[in-house]
């Protein structure tokens, strides 16, 4: 091995060697002695044993960190900073730089540093607490992390302000925060914005990170919600390509920890993150295959604030080894998270001895429900496009928002189309199944017109759909006598309806559960002779131009591409609009 030597300008030759790994250390007795416990008990052992070279090779922070303590033992000048001085520290600690020894000595210098300069100022205690991941444990023996994470927490807890130090801080700012605000002296201030502190803290790692941000909610002065800044920075900066919902190939177990510290951190109050960053969170999970109680957990937080979120959202794509292309039993479970806040509500009493149903904050509103129905309908759209998808899948998940009351079932009515269209070889008890999920009392004009001439729907769901329509124009056009169906008629087709549910129900051989092929064209040519013999049937069933049994595309055109010149010649058509 090459060693290389370094020497003391004295007159006064060398009298001891001190190696440290490759380095050796051509010294004098006396200086060592004065200030170093350890040196003295292997120099007295090294003595007896008339050896003049001292071995230290697992000396803290190696041979830099022991030239800086030689140079101190000679009075020489060092120069710390937080680069440098944890290493130090440890290196005199081994050394036994004591005060027991000299007045004065290192270790007490050191300390000194730190409080009065180190720990005072921001980015240098965080420089030295990422320095001190490389002398773990032994730095925690001496309580420097501890006293490092407490200044910044402290730092992080100040109002703003006090905040007269150099921050980084490149994040998109608020309004409010982005400007220069001025005082009753008339002297022009810039804001320091809530969240200042977050972005330097990104450089911890997620051990350490763990302990700041635990410090600092402990103090309970932060709120929730600039915590919850500072845990979305730190996914960002952290989990590569986390902002598209999964995690490049690298270090997974690192990445793992990384998740499931941010979940664990995450503040208990409803919003202190936004949906959108759980959900993102939750993708990550399962990709980097976090542990169950991770993704249950946001799963659970999740479904508390579900109507937040869009379709894309909660696109969570399925396990590799998967048929489907996503994961529709995760979405199911947040969906049965949302309900629980509704199942968990208890009737408490108000004043006058009456009980009262009264609306907590965690208990379901009519709104969020109306969100949650109509972001099923836009996700059961989406995945109805997977070939692989099963029946059973969409009609569970469909099922679990039947409960909520939407005032239109577009959306559904688009869903179960394109499942139809994707799925074309279901039989027709499934096509039964599926259409059982709308109402199509609820179909809007445009999906009516859509639907009469859908050949993919099961004819008595078209022939619903017909019955439905014609009330509806009865219904707002009562002053157009000629316009509409008489109760005779209305009755007839009540009548005619009702033969295709008796050809449905029991004692009925057709196993698919669907018209029997001989009575379709006898049921449906009398219902079409009803309606079409009254002006404003033929009008909506001539503007789809509607030549035979059930006739109509078979492409996947919105529901709202219908004429627009000819749609006004439906009555009720002004007085409605599509939801979906």
């Amino acid at each position: 091995m090459h060693f290389m030597c370094r020497y003391v300008a004295s007159e006064l030759a060398s009298d001891i060697i001190v190696s440290v790994g490759d380095i050796k250390f051509c010294l004098h007795k006396f200086p060592l002695l004065s200030k170093s416990s350890h040196l003295q008990t292997l120099i007295s052992l090294n003595n007896e044993e008339n050896v003049d070279e001292v071995q230290i090779s697992d000396i803290p922070g190696g041979a830099s960190a022991f030239e800086i303590c030689a140079k101190f033992c000679y009075g020489m000048t060092v120069t710390l900073n937080a680069y440098n001085v944890i290493t130090t520290r440890c290196a005199a600690e081994y050394l036994g730089m004591h005060e027991s020894i000299e007045k004065g000595n290192l270790i007490y210098k050191i300390d000194v540093f730190l409080s009065s300069s180190i720990f005072r100022s921001w980015k240098d205690s965080i420089i030295l607490l990422q320095t001190s991941k490389s002398m773990l444990p032994l730095v925690e023996d001496l309580k420097v992390v501890n006293h490092c994470i407490e200044s910044i927490a402290n730092k992080a807890c100040v109002d703003v302000s006090k905040v007269d130090w150099s921050y980084t801080y490149n994040r998109k700012k608020l309004p409010e925060e982005n400007g220069i605000e001025s005082n009753q002296n008339g002297v022009r201030t810039r804001l320091v914005p809530r969240d200042w502190w977050v972005e330097d803290l990104c450089e911890l790692e997620v051990d350490l990170y763990k302990s700041v941000i635990t410090n600092i909610k402990s103090k309970a002065v932060q709120s929730n919600e600039v915590i919850g800044e500072a845990l979305k920075a730190y996914a960002y900066r952290r989990l590569p390509n986390f902002s598209k919902g999964m995690i490049q190939c690298g270090d997974v177990s690192k990445h793992r920890i990384i998740v499931e510290t941010i979940v664990w951190l995450l503040p208990t109050e409803k919003g202190s993150v936004p949906c959108r960053f759980l959900l993102k969170l939750l993708k990550a999970a399962i990709f980097v295959e976090s542990g169950d109680r991770a993704k249950e957990e946001l799963v659970r937080r999740i479904g508390e604030q579900l109507e937040e979120a869009s379709v894309s959202d909660i696109l969570i794509q399925a396990p590799d080894g998967d048929a489907t292309i996503y994961d529709v039993s995760t979405v199911q479970n947040i969906v049965r998270q949302f309900f629980m806040k509704d199942h968990n509500a208890e009737i408490e009493s108000i004043g006058g001895g009456e009980l009262e149903g009264i609306r907590k904050p965690g208990i379901l509103s009519d709104a969020s429900k109306l969100m949650v129905a109509k972001l099923i309908d836009g996700y059961l759209a989406e995945i109805a496009k997977d070939p692989n998808l099963p029946l059973t899948d969409f009609v569970n998940l469909a099922e679990l928002v039947s409960s909520i009351s939407r005032p239109a079932h577009d959306g559904l009515y688009r869903a179960i189309d394109t499942y139809l269209k994707e799925h074309p070889g279901i039989s027709k008890g499934e096509k039964k199944r599926i259409c059982k999920l709308m109402d199509c009392r609820k179909l809007s004009v445009d999906a009516c017109l859509h639907a009469v001439q859908n050949e993919r729907l099961p004819l008595r769901v078209v022939v619903q759909v017909l019955y439905f329509e014609q009330l509806r124009t009865a219904a707002s056009s009562e002053d157009e006598l000629d316009a509409v169906a008489t109760a005779e008629e209305l009755k007839a087709l009540r009548k005619e309806l009702a033969s295709l549910r008796l050809s449905n129900g029991v004692g009925n051989n057709d196993k698919d559960g669907d018209i029997k092929p001989s009575m379709d064209k006898a049921v449906i040519g009398k219902v079409k002779g009803l309606l079409k013999s009254k002006k404003s049937f033929i009008k909506l069933w001539a503007s789809k131009g509607g030549q035979g049994e059930n006739s109509g595309s078979d492409s996947s055109e919105s529901i709202s591409s219908a004429n627009p010149e000819e749609a006004k010649s439906t009555p009720s058509r002004n007085r409605r609009h599509s939801v979906s």
